[in-house]
């Protein structure tokens, strides 16, 4: 592979892109591409095979969606064959790159399907029927559609293997392989990654021929623009410090990312209960229900999106200013990937993690990644002064502990003793006397004479009489 350097200052008219395209790009907004599009489009436009890194929210998408469609403006696609393949992760990134070539393709004549599991797919055969020039699809649903003959990968010119690290993350690698295994050997393949662990570089060492290799960021960083804050949960209940951060940081829009999904529906529901205007998102959900969540955020219709990993990449939220991670990643390459959500496009983000003691060593790591001590946010503890310390004696001693004190020592005397002396306490009497039985169905309001000990030798006496 050939490492390509820093282009100089280019604008999109200097790409040698078509006409119709740079219309386009210019109605999107865009004057100046990325540092990875000034690269990479023109390789691609030169027919090279081409190895993309670049951290989330560089603008991947459009380094190779752009010369796609400067390539396909020529020639016609043929029924079940399409010209051009890009494989994606997830169904959102899938989504998201079809929008990408609505938006920069609508003065060309470039037909496209999209293959991807939770959708009717009667609209997406009739297009192939017809002929399209661009198929994205997720790799197991592709297969799928292979196996039963609905679609023929032998007029592939162009492989676009997107987010490859992501690929490996969610364990399609194996199928990713398979499909090249089916595509003529003439075609050129293009590999986009935010990270280039050793089994993504050994597939492009693999398939793609004397490619070049454009690096924007020589290892995997957190965006400059997001200033992010540790949160100190200290066991705490941190679904309750979580509102109190909502409402002191006023915190009026976020995205929170949970481990698991499992966390992601009982925080939903958490905050739901309580008034929290939230929604969920992930891989279990119906993708129609997952494309309408995502588009009522979009437009500040639900407030706080409530997602796992599986939306950490490839979500296009421009103007998303805080990100919350509930639990702490497992490793730092998603933790870039969640905060990266934020503080896109020149603008600035904020990024909060609640961390547990336990998640120290995961701490760590985030922080030699970001080159230094992140600061904590302390907050006061959500349930403090509502609940007993842990040392306290239960509520029955307490009880057996008021009815031995005078009536004007009772309730301060025993919130004056400390835990080990009230345990000392408890212990010495139960050596005088028997446990008092806790009386149970009366709730706390028990009355004091229910709570008098009968001595053992009276009980005794009071037994033979």
């Amino acid at each position: 592979m050939t490492s390509i350097g820093l282009a100089d200052a280019v604008r999109f008219q200097d790409l040698g892109l078509r006409e119709e395209i740079l219309k386009a790009v210019e109605e999107a907004g865009y004057r100046e591409p990325t540092p990875i599009q000034a690269r990479a489009v023109p390789e691609v436009l030169r027919g090279r095979d081409v190895v993309g890194i670049a951290q989330t929210g560089t603008g991947k998408t459009a380094s190779f969606v752009l010369p796609i469609l400067h390539l396909l403006a020529q020639g016609r696609s043929r029924a079940r064959m399409p010209r051009a393949l890009i494989l994606s992760p997830t169904r959102e990134l899938a989504s998201q790159t079809a929008a990408n070539f609505d938006a920069y393709g609508k003065y060309l004549r470039i037909t496209k399907a999209l293959l991807i599991g939770g959708v009717g797919m009667g609209e997406q055969e009739r297009l192939l029927e017809r002929g399209v020039d661009v198929l994205i699809a997720t790799p197991g649903r592709l297969l799928d559609w292979f196996e039963r003959g609905r679609v023929l990968l032998g007029g592939v010119e162009i492989l676009v293997i997107d987010e490859a690290d992501r690929m490996l993350d969610m364990g399609f690698l194996p199928d990713v392989e398979r499909i090249v295994g089916l595509l003529i050997r003439r075609r050129q393949t293009l590999l986009f990654s935010a990270t280039m662990p050793k089994e993504v570089r050994r597939l492009a060492d693999t398939f793609l021929r004397d490619a070049a290799e454009i690096r924007v960021a020589p290892k995997v960083q957190k965006a400059e623009l997001v200033e992010d804050v540790l949160v100190p949960t200290r066991g705490r209940d941190k679904r309750a410090l979580l509102l109190r951060l909502l409402r002191e940081q006023e915190v009026g829009c976020a995205m929170i990312f949970c481990n698991t999904k499992r966390e992601v529906a009982a925080l939903t529901r958490f905050l739901r209960d309580r008034g929290v205007d939230a929604r969920d998102i992930h891989g279990d959900l119906d993708q129609s229900v997952r494309q309408a969540t995502l588009d009522a955020f979009k437009k500040g219709e639900v407030r706080y999106l409530v997602a796992t990993d599986v939306a950490a990449r490839g979500l296009d939220i421009a103007e998303l200013p805080v990100v919350i991670n509930f639990d702490v990643p497992h490793n730092t390459d998603d933790y870039v990937h969640r905060i990266g959500r934020t503080g896109r496009a020149g603008r600035k983000g904020r990024a909060f993690t609640l961390v547990a003691p336990q998640d120290e060593r995961l701490v760590q790591a985030i922080e030699r990644l970001s080159g230094g001590r992140l600061p904590r946010l302390e907050l006061e503890d959500p349930e403090e002064g509502r609940r007993a310390p842990s040392d306290a004696p239960d509520r029955n001693q307490q009880h057996a502990q008021a009815v031995e004190a005078p009536d004007g020592e009772r309730a301060s005397g025993t919130r004056r003793r400390s835990g080990r002396r009230a345990k000392t306490a408890a212990s010495r009497s139960a050596s005088a006397a028997p446990k008092a039985q806790p009386v149970v169905g009366l709730g706390d309001h028990v009355p004091r004479f229910l709570q008098i000990q009968v001595p053992v030798r009276a009980a005794a006496k009071s037994g033979a009489e």
